[in-house]
């Protein structure tokens, strides 16, 4: 197995390689884009529910427009991701969408189809990096719902006492998106202590293991929020296990798994994202590029999350985040 280090240095590598190639970004003619109706798609994963619906809307709007979806997964591997990208430009795609696994891929991928001037519609994570350059950007409002959800969880434990945040990698847009949002809810509430801040890797597993020593060093714990809601649900799932009652806890993502585990009592509250519109909206974005329409679309499109908790659980059926298989 290639261990983590390896895969980074081999990922900044392909960066120093492409370092000194000029990027712009990539514009198509009304000739090529009557020629190519392909698009390709390289995305983190296919285990993550988020992922799987916004492929779905993908694979949806591509069908209804008639255009060919050519979709790969990364597999949480920043490497294999950057050579998916390579491999997409070597079949000559329309135009890509990019849901990258960090911005070390994000930046390598990026810069690759500018320089071929092919057209990037990012998703979820966005370069930081001032030379890769994308066509448009689309996620959830992070800073907006995580300062929503955490002003909502303070209010559950009367504004007064001690909290832990499970973060995402550190460094990705949407954990630093989070955190800052999150913080800003702390400074509002200074009877709200944060005494535990612990990355999980946005992994339920990993949130249960660092949940369980979080709980054992602080006894007096009123709350836990997740910066996704599978790191809630393991924290939740710890709290149990070791018998604490009376905790809240609260994540953002909207997954079907947390509408049942808010009706049942485990949890409190989750932001609910919109996965399966946000990839319908990225291949209507690639289409629109490749007709030569791409000045219309807005650089950055933040799309707002709904707090969904025990009092609107109910009526807010999980389809209309994670599309028509999102209970199946």
């Amino acid at each position: 197995m290639i261990s983590k280090i390896a895969r980074r240095a081999g990922v900044v590598a392909t960066i120093s390689a492409i370092a000194a190639l000029g990027v712009t970004v990539g514009t198509v003619s009304a000739s090529q884009a009557a020629a190519n109706k392909v698009i390709g798609v390289s995305i983190a994963d296919q285990k993550s529910l988020f992922y799987i619906a916004a492929a779905d809307g993908m694979k949806q709007a591509a069908k209804a427009a008639g255009y060919k979806l050519v979709l790969l997964s990364a597999d949480n591997d920043s490497s294999k991701q950057v050579n998916q990208v390579q491999n997409l430009l070597s079949q000559k795609v329309g135009a890509i969408i990019y849901t990258p696994q960090d911005n070390t891929a994000a930046t390598a991928g990026v810069k690759l189809a500018n320089k071929a001037k092919v057209p990037v519609v990012a998703l979820d994570q966005k370069p930081e990096s001032a030379g890769a350059k994308i066509n448009t950007f689309i996620a959830t409002d992070s800073v907006k719902a995580a300062y929503t959800v955490c002003s909502w969880l303070f209010k559950q434990f009367n504004n007064s006492g001690e909290i832990a945040i499970l973060q995402g990698p550190l460094g990705s847009t949407a954990e630093v998106q989070r955190t800052q949002g999150c913080k800003k809810a702390l400074a509002e509430n200074p009877n709200v202590k944060d005494v535990a801040w612990q990355t999980a890797g946005w992994d339920e597993t990993l949130a249960f293991n660092a949940s369980q020593n979080i709980l054992t060093a602080h006894p007096n714990l009123k709350a836990i929020f997740g910066e996704s809601d599978a790191m809630a649900l393991g924290a939740a799932k710890a709290a149990k296990q070791a018998g604490r009652t009376g905790m809240v806890f609260a994540g953002i993502d909207g997954f079907p798994t947390m509408f049942t585990a808010i009706q049942d009592g485990l949890t409190q509250g989750t932001m609910a994202q919109q996965p399966y519109m946000m990839g319908q909206l990225a291949v209507k974005n690639a289409i629109q590029i490749l007709q030569g329409k791409g000045s219309k679309i807005p650089a950055l499109q933040y799309q707002d999350a709904v707090l969904v908790n025990k009092s609107n659980v109910a009526t807010n059926n999980p389809a209309k985040f994670y599309g028509p298989n999102a209970t199946k």
